[in-house]
């Protein structure tokens, strides 16, 4: 069953397909000599970048979990390669702005969602630590240093958090007791997307993110690239913490399933058809229908 809210079946599958076929023609074309060899490690990077859009939209199409982690190590080890190869080509100020958690909003959601899925897919320890080296960023931010220091007893914890907007939410469900911690969660999860699209800044400064909103926002309007609006960060917490997250279970923002990988699903049925050109707002599609949630709820819920 499919389990994205805003796309059918038949526009994953083309886009599975493209990533898919895009990644192994941008591996063996990697091999060969550029035109201008700066561009190389920008070139591996997007290898890994597709693996994660690959593995969130395989998600979305509703394909086993256990399908998922094989993507992966072909992910950390082009990353690392496009880590070794920058070293050479990137300034310092490059190196800083593509890295640092503070000023770049983009890199801190796809390490937050790659630690999330590390968790949540159980990645061997040699993977583990190849993702926390490529990471980086330790005592940089309290909420992920946490969450990385479950499985990492000894990081380093920030004392601030990056982005309070919207994160400062997740952090108060995570210190709540435990009778709170699952409204909170929910709460989290129903204002994720909303809450990423930022007021612009009128100057900037070192600590000042250089974008307003992810660059993967309003991908539901393209023709393609779009993987789905997946709030793995709550799945992250909730994997870390144990945090009870029966409240979330339906939301179309909740990936659910990476913590029940042998089911049943956690997303509500799709209609079979539905345009793959769709335009309606993410947050129309169903976000803090009280009544879905409590169904699932009573199904899955944590005594």
């Amino acid at each position: 069953m499919i389990r994205d809210a805003l796309k059918n079946v038949a526009y994953f599958d083309r886009w599975i397909d493209f990533y898919a076929k895009d990644i192994e023609h941008k591996q063996q074309f990697s091999k060969q000599q550029f035109a201008d060899e700066s561009y190389r490690p920008q070139y591996v990077y997007k290898i890994s970048e597709h693996c994660l859009s690959l593995l969130l939209q395989r998600y979305s199409r509703g394909d086993p979990i256990a399908e998922l982690p094989q993507y992966f190590d072909p992910l950390v080890h082009h990353w690392e390669e496009a880590e070794r190869l920058g070293k050479h080509v990137w300034t310092e100020k490059q190196q800083y702005t593509r890295h640092a958690w503070a000023v770049n909003l983009d890199h801190y959601i796809d390490c937050f969602w790659l630690v999330g899925l590390g968790l949540a897919l159980d990645i061997s320890d040699d993977l583990w630590q190849r993702l926390l080296a490529l990471v980086g960023n330790e005592g940089e931010d309290e909420l992920l240093d946490r969450v990385i220091a479950r499985r990492q007893p000894d990081r380093k914890i920030g004392t601030k958090l990056c982005y309070p907007k919207p994160y400062r939410r997740l952090l108060e469900a995570v210190n709540a007791p435990k009778d709170r911690q699952a409204q909170l969660l929910f709460a989290f999860v129903d204002k994720w997307y909303a809450e990423l699209n930022r007021p612009p800044k009128k100057g900037l400064s070192e600590q000042t993110a250089m974008y307003d909103r992810p660059y993967w926002y309003t991908y539901h309007t393209l023709e393609g690239g779009y993987f789905g609006y997946w709030c793995v960060e709550a799945v992250a917490a909730v994997k870390a913490f144990g945090l009870d997250d029966s409240l979330c279970l339906g939301h179309p923002n909740y990936p659910g399933d990476l913590l029940r990988p042998d089911g049943p699903t956690t997303h509500v049925a799709q209609p079979q058809e539905r345009s793959t050109s769709a335009q309606q707002r993410p947050e129309a599609t169903g976000a803090g229908e009280a009544s879905v949630a409590s169904r699932l709820a009573r199904l899955f819920h944590k005594r």
